[in-house]
């Protein structure tokens, strides 16, 4: 069964391990940084490691939310029986966690207004399960299933390496369904908050409305999206219905992105200048951009020390009184930064 693990899990394999360290770009812009960085904020059980992760997001509580790779990356959950959904308090100290044996790839994690946990399981063991999203109650009840366990598809009710979500003002579902393997969807799923399909948006390729290895979605008030189309280092700003607003490449390479009232978060874990490598993206620094949905950025956190083909946080989490929480894949932590 392992064995039949393909697509998403192999390519990122080839494209992390293959080049240790890379052409690093290391001019930073010209913005404010109003941020600390406070490492070593979660308390992980007794012989357990934080895995490689993109997944975390903050309940109302101010309980935080991580989504880990069982302690490895690829192929680790399918070979793991630890629970790769934790709960931590603010402070960091383990509260809860479910869903050992259950996911393929962990690759999202959205609360809702009710503090429903929004899973997304990225990886594909073909036929068997994984290219799903979940609905969960914090307890662990299952209580929404969206997708066919293991197969793909672009169907009204499939998806193909599903990436990201975000729930509209309406409380119906936004999903980014696709990533970098090249047979993947490139597209923008509307929902229900039932799950029954609306319509989609996007095709592949390097024009308006067209994604290469989307990886990121949030919405605003108003129900605008905005998308991060990493492999394309920009993001796409669409109405509600669709239509394109806008498309920045001022915001770097966004890997996450997070909307917190009017505020836009959005973090590059990939840029750097090794010319024909993954992540190409000349002049950009990596770290997390916070501004205005104008588009306006007030403040750039960078990483203090890219390396490799990822660093820093890939996936973000904002919480209320504007702390931002990070989950790394390349550094395999999870990692805070609050205003000075």
């Amino acid at each position: 069964m392992k064995s039949l693990i393909m697509g998403t899990l192999y390519i990122l394999g080839a494209l992390y391990a293959s080049v240790a360290s890379g052409q690093q770009n290391t001019v930073l812009p010209e913005y404010p940084n109003s941020y600390e960085i406070v490492r070593d904020v979660v308390e992980m059980p007794v012989g357990r490691q934080m895995g490689s992760g993109n997944a975390i997001d903050i309940d109302s509580r101010g309980n935080v939310w991580v989504f880990e790779r069982c302690g490895g990356n690829n192929g680790a959950c399918p070979e793991s029986e630890v629970d790769p959904v934790l709960q931590f308090s603010p402070e960091g100290k383990l509260l809860s966690s479910f869903g050992g044996g259950m996911f393929v790839w962990p690759h999202g994690i959205v609360v809702d207004d009710d503090d429903n946990l929004w899973i997304i399981d990225a990886g594909v063991i073909e036929g068997e399960k994984g290219n799903q999203i979940f609905k969960f109650s914090q307890e662990g009840t299952l209580l929404l299933e969206l997708g066919e366990p293991g197969v793909r598809g672009d169907g009204p009710g499939q998806f193909n390496e599903p990436s990201d979500l975000a729930i509209g003002p309406d409380g119906t579902l936004y999903i980014l369904d696709g990533h970098i393997n090249p047979d993947s969807n490139r597209r923008i799923v509307h929902m229900t908050a039932e799950g029954d399909f609306i319509e989609s948006w996007g095709s592949k390729g390097y024009g308006p409305l067209q994604f290469e290895g989307p990886h990121a979605i949030a919405v605003d008030s108003s129900g605008r999206m905005y998308i991060g189309d990493r492999t394309n280092n920009r993001l796409q700003v669409l109405s509600s219905t669709g239509e394109l607003l806008a498309i920045w490449t001022h915001w770097g390479r966004p890997s996450g992105i997070r909307i917190v009232g009017d505020t836009l978060y959005a973090v590059d874990s990939e840029s750097r200048a090794a010319v024909g490598e993954y992540g190409y993206n000349p002049g950009w620094h990596r770290g997390i951009y916070v501004g205005h949905l104008d588009g306006t950025i007030t403040d750039f956190i960078p990483d203090p020390s890219p390396s490799g083909a990822t660093s820093f946080p890939e996936g973000i989490g904002v919480s209320d009184d504007g702390v931002i929480w990070g989950a790394s894949v390349g550094d395999r932590e999870v990692l805070k930064f609050v205003r000075r």
